[in-house]
């Protein structure tokens, strides 16, 4: 019996502490791709190439990352996505597994992509904290208005090369749909977080935590709103700025 090649969408989460990032690399250097790809190995027995949504970097988490991977599969989808989780580790989950149209791409048919970074502000680090947000030292609360101005400033069409780095042979603007913050209870109880959400058609190399390291210094008093202004006007990577570590940025959500 010859049995269809399908194409499956699947919406995966991960901690990406312990990976080298989403795109798989040489040699036995843990990626998340990798790591999806021998899953889908072992329950098929077929080779497979897995399409993703955005190119998460080393230490990057994601809560609704989007993959593709084409294979025969001759029972129920709930059967594949009941097995393909038996054998991925404990730190990666298919959130939802569906077959979808042939020509579906995470990245191309994407209509935007939205990241949540979170960061605390405290003179001592909480350890059980340290794996999903920035501990940012300080013994006064950063000024969260000051941080959402400039924030605000990203909305819109805007060359955003001063923050990021594009796939080769791409231009650098993109365009920014939110950028805001919010503060509220974290995941340790007496633990307060900062949650800055970005959402956007796509987004350059880094360019996450480069606006964040920003915006960090406006709430710290160490960058003035025309300072960054004038930062991010330059287009310019060259400018000194600083980028919050990988810990904080989780990409939650592809729109479609």
């Amino acid at each position: 019996m010859t049995v269809r090649v399908a194409r499956f969408r699947a919406v995966l989460a991960y901690d990406g502490s312990g990976y080298y990032g989403f795109q798989r690399q040489a040699g036995d250097i843990p990626t998340i791709q990798g790591t999806v790809e021998a899953a889908i190995k072992r329950v098929t027995q077929q080779p497979v190439s897995v399409i993703g949504a955005g190119r998460t970097d080393s230490g990057v988490h994601a809560a609704g990352q989007v993959i593709a991977f084409d294979v025969a599969w001759q029972h129920t989808t709930n059967d594949l996505w009941r097995a393909l989780n038996a054998n991925l580790p404990e730190t990666i989950a298919i959130r939802s597994l569906d077959e979808t149209a042939p020509d579906f791409h995470p990245r191309f048919s994407a209509r935007s992509r939205t990241y949540v970074y979170t960061l605390y502000a405290a003179p001592v680090r909480q350890p059980l904290l340290s794996r999903y947000a920035w501990h940012v030292p300080s013994r006064t609360a950063l000024d969260l208005s000051a941080m959402a101005q400039g924030a605000a400033r990203l909305i819109g069409w805007h060359d955003f090369a001063t923050f990021g780095q594009p796939p080769q042979g791409e231009n650098t603007v993109r365009e920014v749909l939110r950028s805001a913050f919010d503060e509220g209870p974290g995941p340790v109880p007496g633990e307060p977080v900062i949650r800055y959400t970005i959402e956007a058609n796509a987004f350059l190399y880094r360019m996450v935590r480069r606006i964040v390291g920003a915006l960090a210094r406006i709430g710290q008093g160490a960058l003035s709103l025309d300072e960054f202004d004038a930062m991010f006007r330059a287009a310019d990577i060259l400018w000194p700025n600083q980028t919050a570590p990988a810990c904080g940025l989780c990409l939650t959500e592809v729109t479609y």
